[in-house]
């Protein structure tokens, strides 16, 4: 790594024992201290820390502006979005240069007329700004807009917003014609905003002392919060709620969901203050999601195969004893969720590791044979995109890959015809100068491990080069192909950049998941290990240039492989990660915990899941050895990993692990900030420039290739 300053002495934080004892184990945490964010003391050793990061990293502010400035001069600052209609109106929203946020905006549509689509920096004939996020968040360090919601007539906006980044949000509603704010009464709400048709009425969630979305609540507008009606409270610590306005606006669904199951009910927006109607009463294991489709409701669920069918039933009745099967697939496609309009439905699925869209037409009553949405490569991926009219006779669709900026497609769901709208554009971006491709790796169990790789053309595998990794792992989300300006940065010096799509997470269907998840946990950080190493066996990547990021749950990968395989990487991101993991699902009373169960195991009542967890969870596994540096990020006011797992991780880190003076250990937190960093694009993109110049400068790739 290039100079730091090695004179300044990393903070050591007091040492304050506190004992755990659970199943015959007992274990003293010294650092624990650290979790009160009110505690002056605690604050202080927060800033001493983004101190000493300052002070050995001063040599990279150089490199860091060179690569923020790379990245915006890859980006479109002054650009708009494809207008999508809904009812009388096109939205869309603006981005302009040197402004943080997007401005959001309609424009009224004519059947007559084509869909607006001027240059980003001209205007839209009635164009009519329904929210300037700027002028929102000007005063605030943070600003995060939570929901924004049209009422069905259009002539009402109902937000929500975060100026602490905790995710506790405040709505307000505001009549769009004069920007009078109606009403204001309702404070620190969850997620998710429901209009009644008539617009009298708005559905929201509300969240108890864990974080958990556990309540639904009708508000009338102009009338106190007091007065607000509880419309389902959710008893289960293990499921959370989630609201949602079907497709057609006609219904107020709402799903109570665990990691393994789920109960949904439908309550009619034309009579809101009537009752909610269950469609299937939650068992064990049965998992899930409906979408309203005129007068039938259709059902994706695992009844009957593990990666999920499509069913429909009578909307009158809904119950499972009615499903009538739609869709399947082959072994391995995962059916994810459909999406209904008028004349067609579209299915979001996955088929060989990526996702997929298929279309059914719609008539009389019938539904069409399924026909696949076309890609465009090995690697590229296609989502159902913004298609907010249920009426509408096309489809919006978005393909993108490692190399191809995102498109949006009108697609014609009986042609398959697909006209372009939109490409996102990138100035002096040359897709020729890379290339892209997927491997297979085999894990030490036999598993066949997809692995995404981009990389410059002129780099080849001679076993020189200057890798990067990332991975993720849990909850069955998937980290698909995608491009990004910032990656270009890294591939235009020499990077090999791969993703690892490891066990816990979905790219291989719902059996992926299981195989990376409580008692099988272990094979997210094995199939992670098995990937770096193929890097290098392959000659893609020199053995001591190799470096690797993740986030949250994939900060815990993180720590876990540098616990296994510390001699693998160079040096290491972890974000926002995850790595006291044990400490945090033995305490019900934090955040999310009990929902956490069904995906970690409960270590409370389970000696096995207790001894296993403790076996990796990062912050009890850390040994004297050589260790990659290590950047830590984190944010003060995050709800969801809280900002002491790193800060005592750090803390066991310096303590411990060897060769600190040429691999540091640093920790930087966001003062103001959430889990997802700071709120402002400039911002978020400067942070992520100086974590990329971490990375470059430890594998010494901080020149770009000639003639890249």
């Amino acid at each position: 790594m290039g100079v730091s300053n090695s004179s300044v002495a990393p903070p050591q934080a007091k040492q304050v024992p506190v004992v755990r004892e659970h199943h015959g184990d007992r274990f003293v945490d010294p650092y624990e201290w650290l979790r009160d964010g009110e505690d002056p003391e605690v604050i202080a050793h927060l800033e001493a820390e983004n101190a000493f990061t300052e002070a050995q990293t001063e040599h990279l502010k150089p490199l860091t502006e060179r690569v923020y400035t790379e990245m915006r001069s890859r980006i479109r600052e002054t650009d708009l979005s494809v207008p999508v209609r809904m009812g009388g109106w096109w939205y869309y929203s603006r981005t302009r240069e040197g402004e943080q946020y997007e401005i959001h905006c309609r424009a009224p549509y004519d059947a007559a007329q084509p869909r607006p689509m001027p240059a980003p920096e001209e205007s839209v004939v009635g164009e009519q700004v329904l929210l300037d996020t700027n002028a929102e968040a000007r005063g605030q360090e943070f600003y995060e807009l939570g929901d924004l919601e049209v009422s069905v007539d259009s002539t009402r906006l109902a937000l929500s917003y975060d100026v602490r980044g905790d995710e506790r949000y405040d709505l307000e509603v505001r009549d769009i014609a004069t920007g009078e704010v109606v009403d204001d009464a309702v404070r620190e709400i969850g997620g998710g905003l429901v209009w009644s048709r008539s617009g009298d009425h708005l559905f929201y969630t509300r969240r108890d002392d864990a974080w958990r979305a556990h309540q639904v609540w009708r508000h009338r507008l102009g009338t106190p919060t007091a007065e607000d009606e509880l419309v389902l409270q959710e008893d289960d610590e293990l499921f959370s709620l989630v609201v949602e306005t079907s497709r057609d606006e006609r219904w107020l669904v709402v799903h109570a969901e665990s990691r393994t199951t789920t109960e949904a009910s439908l309550l009619d927006l034309d009579d809101p203050t009537g009752a909610l109607r269950v469609v299937e009463p939650r068992t064990p294991g049965l998992d899930y999601s409906i979408e309203a489709d005129g007068d039938r409701v259709l059902v994706t669920h695992n009844a009957s195969r593990v990666d999920f069918d499509l069913a429909w039933a009578d909307i009158s009745a809904p119950g499972r004893e009615h499903w009538q099967p739609l869709l399947t697939g082959a072994d391995g496609d995962r059916i994810i969720a459909a999406h209904t309009f008028e004349t067609y439905i579209a299915v979001s699925m996955r088929h060989g590791g990526l996702p997929v869209v298929r279309v059914l037409s719609k008539d009389q009553g019938a539904y069409g044979e399924p026909v696949d949405v076309a890609t465009d490569g090995e690697l590229s991926r296609v989502a159902v995109g913004s298609n907010p009219a249920y009426d509408t006779d096309v489809l919006q669709v978005v393909i993108e890959s490692l190399l191809t900026p995102w498109a949006v497609y009108d697609l014609d769901p009986v042609t398959q015809e697909r006209t372009l709208l939109k490409q996102r554009e990138v100035p002096g971006y040359q897709p020729e100068n890379y290339v892209e491709e997927r491997l297979w790796v085999t894990a030490r169990d036999g598993a066949k491990v997809p692995m995404s790789l981009v990389h410059h053309r002129s780099v080849v595998a001679d076993g020189t080069a200057a890798g990067f990794i990332y991975g993720y792992g849990s909850y069955e989300v998937s980290i698909d192909p995608y491009f990004s300006a910032l990656r270009l940065s890294m591939l235009d010096r020499g990077l090999v950049y791969a993703i690892a799509h490891v066990r816990g997470g979905g790219e291989m269907g719902r059996g992926w998941y299981d195989e990376g998840k409580l008692l099988a946990k272990k094979a997210t950080f094995t199939d992670f290990i098995d990937c770096s190493k193929a890097l290098v066996e392959t000659g893609w990547v020199a053995p001591d240039r190799l470096v690797a990021e993740g986030g949250s749950a994939g900060g815990l990968l993180i720590g876990a492989v540098i616990n296994d395989a510390p001699e693998l990487y160079r040096a290491v991101h972890a974000a926002v990660p995850f790595v006291d993991a044990l400490t945090t699902i033995l305490d019900p009373s934090l955040p999310l915990t009990v929902g956490e169960w069904e995906e970690w195991g409960n270590p409370l009542k389970d000696p096995e899941v207790y001894a296993y967890m403790k076996s990796y969870t990062p912050y009890e596994n850390v040994r004297p050895a050589r260790y990659p540096a290590v950047l830590a990020t984190t944010s003060l006011n995050d709800t969801r990993v809280f900002f002491v797992e790193p800060a005592k991780w750090v803390q066991v880190l310096r303590s411990t692990v060897t060769d600190q003076d040429e691999r540091p250990v640093l920790l930087r937190t966001e003062m103001a900030a959430g889990h997802g960093g700071q709120s402002g694009r400039y911002d978020a993109w400067r942070q992520a420039a100086f974590e990329t110049a971490f990375l470059l400068d430890a594998v010494d790739a901080t020149e770009p290739l000639g003639g890249a």
